[in-house]
């Protein structure tokens, strides 16, 4: 009783206790996803749930029903649903604002940027999927350059006239061995969280609008940045090629927001005309040197 007539003396305001971010406005830091709370096929990363391997897709028929769809073929002019699952070659041959298509039409999204950071780097936030440092061979990422090998001669890089988009997007390309992996085929290459792929094998598309995508791919993951900092920013949004992919995202109980524009009509030429920017990845590196029995 003293202290209370002190406090009041000395003018103060008796109040209740109140954490200190919401006696300043803050909002409370958002709690994280519960590992149930997302579907089968995703992981819950934080506050979002995120899909376990690169995606693939389905063609869905008038009738409702789905029809497999070759992940070796372009998507143009068709409704595909976003899928994933172990041991299926993920889609390739896919625009951003196609694969956001496919997304939503699976109930989910592209990942934000913040977004796939977060899940390729983990809580530690290491610069690859599964620590600090490169272990080359732990994702697939030191391939062999189809593209050399069906358009260049006497294993010499082919001419700047070769690619064009019908080449970049040939149905060959990622079925040479030593390309494209079925998703979840190089076991090591996971995060804690126990997503896989996110560095290698396909570039990954994000939901930035004007074209990002990100981890490289089965012939490159550290020209435009080291693993998970790998971005790319030069191509629009209706551009594709062999070495594009995607995976989808969700936030739980939110709903899903129907793309701008679900029109899949084919692109224009591969990069923008002009002087390339900062990002614009070589999509026939020299092939990778054949590693020696014994070698990871």
């Amino acid at each position: 009783m003293r202290l209370a007539h002190a406090v009041l003396a000395l003018g103060l305001a008796v109040m209740p206790w109140v954490p200190l971010a919401h006696a300043q406005g803050k909002p409370a830091p958002a709690k994280s996803v519960r590992r149930a709370t997302c579907p089968a096929d995703m992981v819950a990363v934080g506050v979002t749930c995120v899909d376990r391997y690169e995606a693939f897709v389905v063609e869905l028929l008038p009738s409702g029903k789905t029809r497999a769809h070759s992940p070796f073929e372009p998507v143009q002019g068709l409704r595909v649903k976003a899928v994933n699952a172990r041991g299926k070659h993920p889609q390739a041959h896919l625009s951003r604002n196609e694969a956001e298509a496919a997304c939503v039409l699976a109930g989910k999204r592209l990942c934000a940027d913040t977004e796939w950071l977060r899940a390729c780097k983990g809580k530690r936030e290491t610069t690859w999927p599964y620590g600090p440092t490169r272990v080359v061979g732990r994702c697939n990422d030191h391939g062999t350059s189809s593209f050399n090998l069906l358009f260049g001669k006497d294993g010499r890089p082919p001419p700047q006239s070769e690619y064009d988009f019908d080449h970049l997007n040939d149905p060959r390309l990622n079925q040479l061995k030593g390309t494209l992996a079925k998703a979840g085929a190089f076991s090591r290459c996971k995060t804690t969280d126990g997503v896989f792929d996110m560095v290698g094998n396909l570039h990954e598309w994000t939901a930035a609008p004007d074209g990002t995508f990100r981890g490289g791919y089965y012939l490159d993951v550290e020209q435009n940045g080291l693993g998970c900092d790998y971005r790319t920013t030069a191509h629009h949004d209706k551009y594709h090629d062999y070495s594009t992919g995607f995976r989808c995202c969700k936030t739980p109980g939110a709903p899903v927001t129907k793309p701008a524009s679900s029109k899949t009509a084919a692109p224009k030429l591969a990069p923008r005309a002009g002087k390339p920017k900062r990002g614009v990845p070589k999509p026939a590196l020299r092939p990778a040197p054949i590693p020696r029995a014994g070698q990871d």
